[in-house]
């Protein structure tokens, strides 16, 4: 049959229409329309029959569609009554009101809008998430859908009879498309079919509404420091840019609130998170902690970054499982990065929590200011780099003498620096593919020390200039089944001038050596300390890449020194552990293995001469559709001027394993091998499916101190997904079986 396109203008109906009617046949285009609004916008009419009765109505019939002011309608047949402006329709039928509602009924009675009337066997599916099948229902003004005897899930519904997992049953539910609520009389919510809970009245939010005020998913605790309590978390919507979510926590052992407050500016944002609880675990009833953040675009390309991280004592963050941080650090600061500047000033306080370690005597508050600029002149060439930077920091102490520690400086010091450079930098190509790299610059230090005792000087200053040559000659390889070599050996000459002024080191105390910086003419981490004199260093570095997913690297080199760097007192300037000590430094080696299942080992460590292990580091990695694992060893050798009185040996595993559509299950564990004692178990298993999620957890924790006692915790949370979370991800969706 011939179908035609009917687009309803004005014609020989009697009385008034949606609009005008005007039939047309196939192919026939209609006018342009494109500058009328969407209100004036003419209703469009498909199907495989249209007739006009002798009555005036026009009956549509086989596929047919209808469209007006956004509402897309199909049905088996329609029925326009010009005289009552009505449309009867007969289903099945659908009705898309807008993009994310969808209504099925088998058969209604609407308005010329589509706007009001009843529907009959109505089924609501809203962003293809809740499902409301209803006896009837009724539309008011295209905002209103009221129906009766209410079934609401977002289960997948099989046509096996068998109810869903959970629904909500009610007399009433009323859904306000504008405000995108929905409201219950008389709900039960049932699981399989068995009613579990009553409320006369209740509010939800549809799954298109991103944000409402009302409770989030609640959690049952329950912990052997903290006693057994239910968390239900409450979210206030405070605005289209804030909210703040309020967690209260009860148990016969404490009394918590938490809360988080976010706030969106045009410029940036801001998240604050805290709680405060009453209990009996320590001498102060009151205790609490407070961690904020934000960040914010000021004129310029300038960013103000910040964060607070306050408690009230030592173990809250821990007890209560808020944090493994022990050691604090709040900072504000500016900074711009261009293509060829940089700038920044931060002030940082610092607050340990570690025992044994006292804040009057660790510097509490620090300044930094730093600032780099790149120019690159066309006659010299190359490129041109002028640094400034400036940094103090202060203690609480007045001690002008030294305490019972390895280093000979006062307690209570005080430092403040200023740097300024330059460096000429630039590189050649020589014959046969060797790269050349030539630097050349000067530098001036200038401190001042406060109550740094008689073996400090109170100022002092120094002018370092400096020179380096590094030549790399790269081999590349290509093999027969389409793999990549690289080979690139790396050779380097370096000069220092000046020397270590007698001044704390209080900045360069914690030394890093690696594949980073090799090549440097300082491994030092700030200006206090330098390396001084001629030095080399030397390594080669081999990568393999294959189309089929393999990847690897292997870096393996050395520095070599014409002195060791010491100390005004004849001490090594570098620490035993550090890998730098004398005139030959241990041998650094590090790789990387990818494989194309989504396994990746990566390692690194330093070797003395004897072979043994400075200081060691292995991680594996395995990800794929099921697995997330992760596992990490590291291991520290003892040294004092790094406060490790001890060997440090620790495992660390972290992972997740999917073992059917809907169980995924978590653990994590660490584990001190040089202590032999456990730090940490956690296992986790969560079942997952498109309408409910539910997490069971435990952990325990085994540290333990004086002031500190270990605890377990198990946690269970059930979420019906749909409402308090989307479903997004289709994987776990349940298949119907026939």
């Amino acid at each position: 049959m011939t179908r035609l396109f009917v687009l309803l203008l004005t014609t020989a109906l009697a009385g008034p229409v949606m609009t005008p009617a005007l039939v047309s046949a196939q192919g026939v285009s209609p006018q342009s329309t494109d500058s009328a609004s969407a209100e004036n916008q003419p209703a469009i009419l498909v199907a495989d029959d249209v007739q006009i009765t002798a009555d005036d109505k026009l009956v549509a019939s086989g596929n047919v569609e209808a469209m007006f002011e956004g509402r897309r309608l199909k049905a088996r047949s329609i029925t326009y009554d010009s005289t009552s402006e009505s449309l009867s329709i007969e289903g099945p039928m659908s009705l898309q009101d807008g993009d994310t509602t969808l209504i099925l009924a088998d058969q209604a009675e609407l308005d010329r809008d589509m706007a009001n009337g009843l529907l009959t066997g109505a089924r609501i599916v809203m962003d293809t998430q809740v499902q409301l099948a209803a006896n009837a229902m009724a539309r008011i003004d295209g905002r209103y859908s009221q129906l009766y005897k209410v079934a609401v899930t977002s289960c997948r519904v099989c046509e096996t009879g068998q109810p869903p997992l959970w629904q909500i049953r009610a007399r009433r539910v009323v859904h306000d498309q504008d405000e995108q609520q929905l409201y219950f009389d008389d709900a039960q919510l049932r699981v399989l079919d068995v009613p579990i809970l009553y409320l006369p009245r209740l509010r939800l939010p549809d799954p298109t509404l991103e944000r409402a005020t009302g409770f989030l998913i609640p959690s049952i605790q329950n912990s052997s420091l903290l006693g057994t309590g239910v968390k239900v978390p409450y979210f206030i919507r405070m605005g289209d840019h804030r909210d703040l979510t309020l967690t209260p926590f009860v148990t016969d052992k404490t009394r918590t609130l938490e809360l988080r407050y976010r706030q969106a500016f045009v410029n940036g944002d801001l998240t604050i998170n805290g709680a405060i609880s009453d209990d009996d675990l320590r001498g102060s009833s009151t205790r609490g902690y407070l961690f904020a953040e934000g960040e914010f675009d000021l004129k310029n390309d300038f960013k103000l970054t910040f964060d607070i991280e306050y408690t009230s004592d030592d173990t809250y963050l821990l007890g209560y499982g808020y944090s493994w941080k022990d050691r604090l650090d709040s900072e504000i600061a500016i900074e711009r990065a261009r293509r060829d500047e940089y700038i920044r000033g931060a002030i940082t306080a610092f607050d340990s929590l570690r025992p044994g370690e006292s804040n009057t005597t660790l510097p509490t508050l620090a300044g930094n200011f730093d600032y780099e600029r790149r120019l690159h002149p066309s006659r010299l060439g190359g490129e041109i780099r002028l640094g400034a930077s400036m940094h103090g920091h202060r203690r609480t102490s007045n001690l002008r003498t030294d305490g019972a520690d390895l280093d000979p400086w006062a307690d209570g010091r005080d430092l403040a620096r200023m740097t300024v450079s330059a460096d000429w930098i630039r590189s050649w190509t020589l014959p046969a593919g060797v790269l050349a790299r030539f630097q050349t610059g000067v530098a001036a230090d200038a401190f001042r020390v406060v109550q740094g005792g008689g073996l400090s000087a109170a100022r002092a200053t120094e002018v370092t200039p400096s020179t380096s040559v590094r030549l790399r000659w790269p081999w590349i390889k290509a093999t027969p089944g389409g793999a990549t070599h690289v080979i690139e050996p790396v050779l380097q000459m370096s000069w220092v001038g000046g020397s270590n002024p007698n001044i704390p080191n209080d900045e360069s105390t914690l030394i890093e050596f690696d594949e980073g910086n090799l090549f440097s003419m300082s491994r030092f981490t700030a200006p206090d300390r330098r390396e001084r004199g001629l030095s080399g260093a030397y390594g080669v570095r081999w990568t393999r890449h294959d189309p089929k997913g393999w990847e690897s690297t292997l870096a393996i080199g050395q520095v070599v020194r014409e002195t060791p760097q010491t100390e005004y007192n004849g001490l090594d300037s570098f620490t035993d552990s550090s890998g730098l000590r004398d005139k030959f430094s241990d041998v650094m080696v590090a790789g990387q293995l990818k494989l194309f299942d989504g396994l990746t080992l990566t390692g690194r460590g330093l070797f003395d001469d004897g072979l043994s292990t400075t200081k060691a580091e292995a991680r594996a990695s395995w990800e794929n559709d099921r697995t997330n694992l992760a596992a990490t060893y590291i291991w520290l050798r003892k040294d004092p001027r790094e406060n490790r009185v001890g060997d440090i040996s620790e495992w660390s595993i972290d992972g997740s394993y999917r073992f059917s559509r809907h169980l995924t299950g978590s653990a994590q564990w660490r584990y001190d091998v040089a202590s032999d004692n456990k730090v940490y178990a956690g296992l986790g298993m969560t079942y997952t499916n498109e309408c409910m999620e539910i997490a069971l957890k435990a952990s325990r924790r085994f540290t333990t101190s004086t002031i500190l006692t270990p605890s377990t915790d198990i946690s269970v949370t059930v979420g019906l997904r749909g409402f308090t979370a989307k479903a997004d991800d289709q994987s776990y969706v349940r298949k119907c079986k026939n």
